[in-house]
């Protein structure tokens, strides 16, 4: 199974050094050097890393045959693809790959049926779950531990705790509110 582990970016230097955007929880496992890695697209690579280092906080990683700023430059926006064993887990046991993830039930606390994970779509600031609803819309769930408050794989489901108005439309307008107990009270 592949999984996409960084997205090169600019380069860095002359010798042929290019930045790196890590999608991976295990960079040091991913992108360690003598790491071959297939790309999209695919004509670019595969990709040897022949060494990395952090610089101003941020990867830089050389590639085997890759000398200078313009080699590096035509490197950049492919996607770095690793080689990993469907049966495989994260080291840490909140993590998650997005294969485990994929096709989950999505359900309330109290057993309400949301939907199933179509996508994981990764945010700078945070995931997402892209869940199809019954009737065929879509929601999105921000997946953070206050939302999602169990990930069960042996039930295939995901447990959620919505703030109001996140899935359904009974969202809590403070004004409105406000509004309605000064009306109250006159």
């Amino acid at each position: 199974m592949q999984l996409v582990v960084a997205r090169i970016g600019r380069a860095h230097g002359i010798k042929g050094e290019v930045t790196v955007e890590v999608r991976t929880d295990e960079p040091e496992l991913r992108l360690g050097p003598g790491a071959v890695l297939a790309t999209d697209p695919a004509a670019t690579g595969p990709l040897t890393i022949e060494t990395g280092r952090v610089h101003s906080g941020r990867l830089l990683l050389r590639f085997e045959g890759v000398r200078d700023r313009t080699g590096a430059e035509a490197l950049r926006n492919t996607l770095l693809i690793a080689e990993i064993d469907p049966e495989e887990l994260p080291e840490d046991p909140d993590e998650y790959y997005d294969h485990q993830l994929m096709d989950l039930d999505v359900v309330t606390a109290d057993g309400t049926e949301i939907g199933r994970i179509t996508e994981i779509s990764h945010l700078p600031s945070q995931d997402l779950f892209i869940v199809e609803r019954p009737d065929g819309s879509e929601v999105m769930i921000p997946f953070v531990e206050e939302i999602v408050t169990e990930i069960d794989l042996e039930e295939q489901r995901a447990v959620i705790d919505p703030p109001p108005g996140l899935v359904d439309d009974r969202a809590e307008i403070a004004s409105m509110r406000d509004e309605a107990a000064s009306e109250g009270k006159a």
